[in-house]
Order: C-alpha cells, then sequence, then structure tokens
C-alpha cells in the first residue's frame, strides 16, 4: 500500500463515520444538546469538515471548497469565511444549525472528494514537504495530514456518540 493509498483510507473511514453520525437525523438531534457547554452533531460535522476544507486547500495550495464551490452562502452561519470552529463559544456552537443532515454530509462530501483527488497525488517525497514554519520544529505535510485525519475521526465519534445521546433523548 502506497502513502497515498493509506491516507485515501482515512480519509473514506472519516467521511463513513461522518453519514454514520449525521445521517437521518432531524434538525433537532442535529443541534442536540447534552449540557449548555456541550457540542452537538452539527457543529462537530461543521468543524472537522471546515478544518479539513482549510488544512487541505492550505496544503494543496487551492482554494476552500466552503468559498470557492458556495457552501458559506447555503449554510448561512454568522461567522467570517475563514471560521473554522476552532476555540468557539457556546454561543457559537449553538449558532450552527442546519435544514438537514445532507447539508452537513454534502458538504463534508465535497470536502472528502477533494481530500482524495489531492491525496492520490501525493508520493512519499512529498510528505516532507514544509507546510507550516509557525511552528517549532517546522510543521511538515505528513504531520499535518495525520492531525487532520486525527482530529476528524475524533470529533466524527464525538459526533457519533451525540447522536446516540439525541435519539434517546
Amino acid at each position: 500500500m502506497t502513502s497515498a493509498e493509506l491516507l485515501t483510507d482515512a480519509f473514506d473511514r472519516i467521511q463513513e463515520i461522518v453519514h454514520e453520525a449525521a445521517g437521518g437525523l432531524t434538525p433537532d438531534q442535529l443541534v442536540f444538546r447534552a449540557d449548555a457547554d456541550a457540542n452537538t452533531v452539527a457543529w462537530l460535522v461543521w468543524h472537522l469538515s471546515r478544518v479539513q476544507d482549510d488544512h487541505i486547500a492550505d496544503a494543496a495550495g487551492t482554494p476552500q471548497i466552503w468559498t470557492s464551490d458556495g457552501w458559506e452562502g447555503r449554510f448561512g452561519l454568522p461567522f467570517a469565511s475563514s471560521e473554522t470552529g476552532y476555540g468557539h463559544t457556546r454561543a457559537e456552537v449553538a449558532a450552527v444549525r442546519v435544514e438537514s443532515a445532507d447539508l452537513l454530509t454534502g458538504y463534508h462530501d465535497a470536502v472528502h472528494d477533494r481530500t482524495v483527488a489531492y491525496v492520490g497525488t501525493l508520493t512519499d517525497g512529498d510528505l516532507d514537504r514544509v507546510v507550516d514554519e509557525a511552528w517549532d520544529p517546522p510543521v511538515t505535510l505528513s504531520v499535518r495530514l495525520v492531525s487532520v485525519v486525527s482530529d476528524a475521526l475524533q470529533h466524527a465519534g464525538q459526533a457519533a456518540f451525540v447522536r446516540g445521546l439525541a435519539q434517546r433523548s
């Protein structure tokens, strides 16, 4: 298995969990909160997709799907177009409301398609390229991609857990 195939498999798994976590939920279930400070399925899926979109676009040198393909307008959220959800307050988490799970999974699918198209072009030699010099040590493409996979899998798992709580409430 090549590095590109391994990365594609990892991102495919994220997409599968996103669909399992959000698919078929009502708008009320998507914004269910276990308590006032808890994240919702809607926020978790939006956030993990935004971070993946942001980080992959930066690494690939391409525009983000969020703005270039009109997803920002479809969501109509009260945030700057650059917002990914990092550090959101309880009120900002609550502001992520969607009309359907299809909007969340549709955006994620668009990000996923762009992601696997990009990682499918990578060779092992590409993975050592520095993509962020703001850190010590500087962040390589391989570290950034593993970070995105790790973060997205954690948030997708959290969304699956919150789904269970929402369905039982």
